[in-house]
């Protein structure tokens, strides 16, 4: 099979964003990842597990280029600093492992600094798609059902029949292939598309070829590392201590914070007036959308906010009618945004993968995400989860709006 990632830019804006942050301030921060495949009714044969260790491998060999590092350069929130380091960064196969001992027939897990491995995620998660859908089906059937519903979208679009406004592309790591998203991006930045407006994509490679902006601020795995790998730290607290250090880094900059990796209503605790001043908007990943971005308005409001200088970016499983339901119920009452992943880069006459690559540890001790939705947290410590759930009740129960405060 050809080569899959053909360079260090094909990954999502926010690893560069969190990578200058940990490079910054988190250096010696060392983390383990681990994959998953939600589709119990998904195995990988071991030459397609042999094709990913090939491909993961050729991943590793590559280098950042200086009309890529010039690129990065111009971005107004990357730093020289930064820039610098990417000069003679590469990722490290030794930091891999992968294997058939899983019950889909895939492992992989990856070891080492958090400035390494955060960096893998993405192309990982690209690599085992691609793979995936070249060997398990007719690629070029599954190619052509694409187009045809990717041209079948930008027609309802053009239309009207889907009215979103704003929105981005977010599909590199749920993608059918290279091929695809590129076509995607292409055809969704040079069609008419009625009253909705294309903006980017977070493929910070297709970015930079179609002259688009380049998407995406924080993860998860910013709260996770931050609020939990240091023991010292009360989890409970880790919405804090990560808007604490996003806002050292960048300061009014690259704003929108991400509200449920240990639910939105403790996010709230701390996103009090500073932060919500400082930061242009707020992210939706789990949950019902409707609920999450009236309970964001509200809390706006209480802080004296008006909600429509403030962006609400969903990205939780959207399609166009998804998208244009919510669009409608929010315009005019607060900047609306949305970053569409699988619909885009992954609609095609066969089922997508349900696979993701997330932190399971930190400078040694478990870490772990609890979203607004059930299911869509990954933790290897029931103990720990259930340590984690604790602080969160606690917080929510006895501690009073007064104290916040003392944290703003």
């Amino acid at each position: 099979m050809h080569q899959i990632i053909t360079s260090l830019l094909e990954t999502d804006a926010y690893k560069f964003s969190m990578g200058q942050a940990i490079y910054h301030q988190f250096s010696g921060f060392k983390t383990t990842w681990s994959f998953k495949c939600r589709n119990t009714d998904v195995h990988f044969t071991p030459e397609m597990v042999e094709e990913i260790r090939r491909q993961i491998k050729l991943y590793c060999g590559l280098r950042f280029t200086e009309d890529e590092l010039a690129y990065l350069n111009g971005i107004r929130w990357i730093k020289g600093s930064y820039v610098d380091f990417l000069r003679l960064w590469e990722p490290r196969f030794a930091d891999f492992t992968i294997d058939t001992d899983a019950a889909c027939g895939l492992r992989i897990e990856t070891r080492g600094t958090w400035l390494n491995t955060s960096m893998y995620e993405i192309p990982t998660l690209a690599i085992v798609n691609e793979v995936w859908f070249r060997m398990a089906y007719d690629y070029d059937k599954l190619y052509k059902s694409f187009q045809d519903r990717l041209e079948a979208k930008i027609e309802g679009l053009r239309t009207g029949e889907f009215e979103i406004g704003r929105f981005s592309e977010f599909g590199l790591r749920r993608r059918l292939s290279a091929e695809a998203q590129d076509l995607a991006v292409r055809r969704l930045k040079e069609a008419d598309l009625g009253t909705s407006e294309f903006m980017g994509t977070s493929n910070v490679y297709l970015a930079k070829k179609h002259a688009v902006l380049p998407m995406g601020t924080m993860a998860h795995e910013w709260i996770m590392c931050i609020g939990q790998g240091i023991p010292k730290h009360n989890p409970a607290y880790s919405n804090w201590f990560a808007l604490e250090a996003w806002v050292k880094e960048y300061g009014v900059l690259n704003g929108t914070a991400l509200t449920d990796t240990i639910t939105t209503d403790c996010f709230l605790k701390d996103f009090q007036l500073t932060y919500a001043t400082l930061f242009s908007g707020v992210r939706h990943d789990s949950a019902d959308p409707i609920e999450w971005g009236e309970k964001m308005i509200a809390h706006y409001q209480s802080l004296g906010i008006d909600p429509k200088t403030k962006t609400l970016l969903f990205s939780d499983s959207l399609n166009f009618e998804k998208a244009t339901r919510i669009y409608r119920h929010f315009n005019g009452r607060a900047k609306v945004a949305f970053g569409i992943g699988t619909y885009i880069a992954n609609d095609t006459d066969e089922p997508a993968l349900n696979i993701v690559m997330k932190t399971t540890r930190c400078n040694g001790t478990d870490v772990a995400k609890i979203s607004d939705d059930d299911g869509k947290g990954m933790c290897k410590s029931e103990e720990y989860v259930a340590y984690l759930k604790r602080g969160i009740d606690w917080r929510m129960n006895h501690e009073s709006n007064e104290n916040n405060s003392l944290h703003i």
